[in-house]
């Protein structure tokens, strides 16, 4: 769609970055009813173009994010101000990596269990300093470029054990059944999801029994392809939604003026078996806008395949 592939570039353009890649390559002119602006049949045979996204961001706030998380922040004005400018009806909503759990591990002196707090488990947030009308943000709200500033300014004391799938999971399971989040994701709009860390992805979703010494980031993960099928279940397809991981690209660890990333192994399978619909972006690059305009390519590529 035309709205978002503007709304990506004119990203770049705000922050000096270049222009933004089309992760999918291709040109394609509009008169072979294929390009940006042509309109999605859906299956009733009419035509429907689409307008709405519900972007939900999942920010590392472990102790090692707070120099790309002012990074981060800096950009999102921009963000929201392009996506004002784009006419699309918007919602933009912020968790984090952080999950409360606990697991047992196994010791020559018997068993023992460790219990984590301090996560969000998925909630999207609603800090009281922020004035927020309710866990998102919408293009209509008095000053939605403050407001998510504002709510994704999300500290560093989270759980040192990033969780970004699970927390992503958690948001639109758990924390939709409890009534938490009910009422973000609106049927007939495109699901954006932007995962942002500088660490693996440690997500389970069933208790844990570790070995002695063994590390809970290296046992017992629940697969990656199980949180693609819980997208494609919960949107009904896999046109339906799109997804951005700005982290650690690897081989091995980087580093920026930001200090240094894990490789995100996880995150880039995650990434490969979504496919296209799916990008990997560098948290090293030392520009987060670069990664943001990114995102918001590959939106645009999922909003023109869309079926309603």
């Amino acid at each position: 769609m035309q709205q978002l592939r503007n709304l990506a570039l004119a990203l770049c353009a705000i922050c000096a970055c270049g222009p933004a890649p089309n992760p999918h390559g291709g040109g394609g002119g509009d008169d072979d009813g294929n390009g940006p602006d042509a309109a999605v049949t859906v299956p009733d045979g009419k035509d429907q173009r689409c307008e709405k996204i519900d972007v939900l961001f999942v920010i590392d706030n472990s102790g090692s994010m707070g120099q790309e998380q002012t990074n981060l922040i800096a950009n999102f004005p921009q963000f929201i101000t392009v996506l004002n400018n784009s006419g699309l009806d918007y919602r933009v909503a912020v968790t984090t990596t952080g999950r409360n759990y606990s697991y047992t591990m196994q010791t020559p002196l018997g068993g023992f269990t460790q219990t984590i707090s301090g996560g969000d488990d998925g909630a999207m947030l609603q800090p009281a300093q922020c004035n927020m009308q309710r866990r998102w943000i919408e293009k209509a709200d008095a000053d939605p470029s403050g407001t998510f500033s504002c709510v994704a300014n999300v500290g560093t004391s989270g759980p040192s054990d990033e969780m970004p799938l699970s927390a992503m999971r958690h948001a639109f399971e758990q924390q939709i059944n409890n009534g938490t989040n009910v009422g973000f994701k609106r049927p007939d709009a495109l699901l954006g999801i932007v995962l942002l860390t500088d660490e693996e992805d440690c997500s389970y979703e069933q208790p844990v029994n570790l070995p002695f010494a063994s590390s809970l980031c290296e046992s017992m993960q629940e697969p990656v392809a199980n949180y693609v099928a819980f997208l494609d279940q919960f949107t009904g397809s896999r046109t339906r939604w799109a997804a951005a991981a700005i982290a650690g690209p690897g081989p091995g660890s980087c580093s920026s003026s930001f200090g240094n990333a894990e490789e995100a192994k996880r995150l880039k399978a995650f990434v490969q078996q979504t496919g296209q619909n799916a990008v990997m972006s560098s948290i090293c690059e030392g520009d987060l806008s670069i990664g943001l305009a990114q995102a918001l390519a590959v939106f645009e590529s999922a909003c023109d395949g869309i079926v309603l």
